[in-house]
């Protein structure tokens, strides 16, 4: 099988697994939130990827297919880490945003229902097109209304599943604390929000700092495509062994699980260093 085959076996099976629809419980879940942005993917675009998908299996084999399925699984996980990652970068941003309002507004002498709901004004008045800003509008929302009505404000911080929950833990301890001794609101909240800052800066250099290990493990996971392309130049044809039944099928499979693994490895890694 020629390189373009194993080319259209793969687009085949990323497009399956790209456009597979949403589940009722998600769908009910985008109908909420207004900030959701919709998956592309219906029944007929699958259906289409799964008939193009089982012609190339029948064309091509299936460990051919089967590396095509790790290759896509590993591009779609890659790109939902780095979609929670610029999400988490947005969500701790605005709350570092809304506590400098609350603490600004607190510092007037103002209530703290009045505090919140100005700074779920602000970030309602910035909305982009993500959810986080609506989820976080919605978090500042609930401690305003708690606040203005006597209710525990805590309490409803640490039941929620805000983007950064942890952080928000952190404003739901010190509100807490507050409010049970007797101490400065704004003050509390402006540690935690210094808190956060230090730890939002630790991360981004941390990051930078990790910027040149996961680089080397990008060049060292491309190596064997490297090397199966000098082959196939210098007229070796690795390809036709690798998609052809028996041992070179198995060490297609085996040969790109351990790359996926390696990448996975790497950035469970990094991740875990990375987190203040």
């Amino acid at each position: 099988m020629s390189t373009v085959g194993m080319s259209l076996v793969g687009i085949a099976v990323a497009a399956l697994l790209l456009l597979w629809p949403r589940g009722r419980a998600e769908n009910r879940c985008l109908h909420l939130d207004e900030g959701a942005v919709p998956r592309a993917g219906s029944f007929p675009a699958l259906l289409v990827a799964a008939l193009v998908g089982a012609g190339l299996l029948l064309w091509s084999g299936v460990a051919a297919l089967i590396a095509g399925g790790v290759v896509a699984l590993s591009i779609r996980h890659r790109l939902n880490v780095r979609r929670r990652e610029r999400d988490d970068a947005e969500a701790i941003d605005l709350l570092l945003d809304s506590l400098g309002v609350m603490v600004a507004e607190l510092a007037v002498g103002a209530h703290p229902a009045h505090a919140c709901r100005q700074a779920a004004d602000d970030v309602v008045a910035g909305r982009g097109e993500s959810s986080v800003h609506g989820a976080v509008a919605q978090m500042l929302t609930r401690m305003a209304g708690r606040a203005e009505l006597g209710g525990d404000v805590a309490e409803g911080i640490e039941s929620a599943q805000a983007p950064q929950q942890s952080s928000w833990n952190r404003v739901a301890v010190a509100w807490r604390t507050a409010e049970q001794h007797g101490l400065p609101m704004a003050d509390l909240l402006d540690a935690v929000r210094a808190d956060l800052l230090a730890r939002r800066r630790f991360s981004d250099r941390t990051r930078a700092a990790l910027a040149g290990a996961r680089a080397t493990a990008a060049v060292l996971a491309a190596l064997p495509l490297l090397g199966v392309g000098l082959g196939q130049a210098m007229g070796a044809a690795p390809v036709s062994v690798l998609v052809s039944p028996g041992l070179g099928g198995i060490l297609l499979v085996i040969g790109t699980a351990l790359v996926a693994t390696g990448l996975w490895w790497t950035e469970r890694i990094t991740a875990k260093v990375a987190t203040p």
